[in-house]
């Protein structure tokens, strides 16, 4: 399956329903923290992220990447 393209906005929303809330934002970074188990993600604020970024996001949320794409719909 094709990484599809995605802004920052939707990763947010993802994680979101992930549990995650933004915690803060550091410069063009928002940081979104999850207590249970305890995990930060920074996302970065671009329009489209690119493909090696997103992955290594989806990578610290433990799931796969066909999860994380469903929950995208």
């Amino acid at each position: 399956m094709k990484t599809p393209v995605v802004s920052w906005k939707d990763v947010v929303k993802v994680l979101n329903k992930l549990g995650y809330t933004v915690r803060r934002q550091s410069g063009s970074h928002i940081i979104l923290h999850r207590t249970d188990p305890t995990n930060s993600i920074p996302v970065p604020k671009h329009d489209e992220l690119k493909t090696g970024t997103l992955l290594a996001i989806i990578k610290c949320t433990g799931l796969t990447k066909d999860k994380f794409m469903r929950l995208l719909e």
